[in-house]
């Protein structure tokens, strides 16, 4: 993080969404505390997606407000990449040079270093990339804003589980709030303090971790819940 976040992290008031003639989000209200790691889940993962689409700005909601605190600055790690890579023939290095205030090669190496891009991997050209290369370039994108809130929609997808330990450990020790939807029981076990479930109806808001929240789910609600 650049700067640590002041005590306002984020309102969401009322928000409600309708996707391809479906109610995805409807009436939902939560507060955003200076810490806290919220993993989002439900059974339509298009309604998670939906939220964080509406939390950084690419979409308007139908009905509802959400402000986001005066010092907080956000990255945000999207479900679906591709619209980064399609139709993009620039290397590596020359792709993350496009988020970058220093464009020198050291500099950028040394984040792309980070997720094990080294030597002439990073001339390879982006459209030729597999899914885990294209995610590994996403966590270097992300690092580069120094962001004091990270938003991520599944960010494991495409990577094998040495990598996801990594993640793991990443958002475990990162100091500021993560908002974050995840297929990953471990993930969902140990890095967030918070479970929000997007219902039809608003959501479900309980301190714990996912097991936690699963156990109060069928002795309160009822039904099961499935990653």
């Amino acid at each position: 993080m650049e700067r640590e976040a002041g005590k306002d992290i984020l309102q969401v008031d009322g928000l409600s969404k309708t996707v391809d003639g479906v109610k995805v989000l409807n009436n939902v209200s939560f507060t955003v505390a200076k810490g806290d790691k919220i993993a989002f889940v439900g059974v339509n993962e298009i309604a998670v997606t939906t939220l964080f689409r509406i939390l950084t700005e690419e979409i308007e909601p139908d009905e509802g407000t959400f402000k986001w605190g005066g010092t907080i600055t956000t990255s945000y790690f999207p479900n679906d990449n591709s619209a980064f890579f399609n139709d993009c023939e620039m290397s590596i290095i020359d792709w993350i040079r496009q988020y970058s205030s220093d464009e020198t090669e050291s500099f950028l190496r040394g984040f792309l270093g980070r997720m094990l891009f080294s030597g002439d991997d990073v001339y390879k050209p982006v459209n030729v990339l597999s899914g885990g290369e294209k995610v590994r370039c996403m966590f270097s994108r992300m690092m580069l804003f120094h962001s004091n809130v990270l938003i991520l929609d599944r960010p494991t997808n495409h990577l094998d589980l040495e990598s996801i330990t990594a993640v793991n450990n990443g958002l475990s020790e990162f100091k500021g709030n993560v908002l974050f939807a995840s297929h990953d029981h471990e993930i969902l076990d140990t890095v967030p303090n918070r479970i929000i479930e997007i219902t039809e109806n608003g959501c479900y808001d309980r301190q714990g971790n996912y097991d936690e929240y699963v156990e109060w789910r069928r002795e309160n609600v009822g039904g099961s819940l499935s990653i």
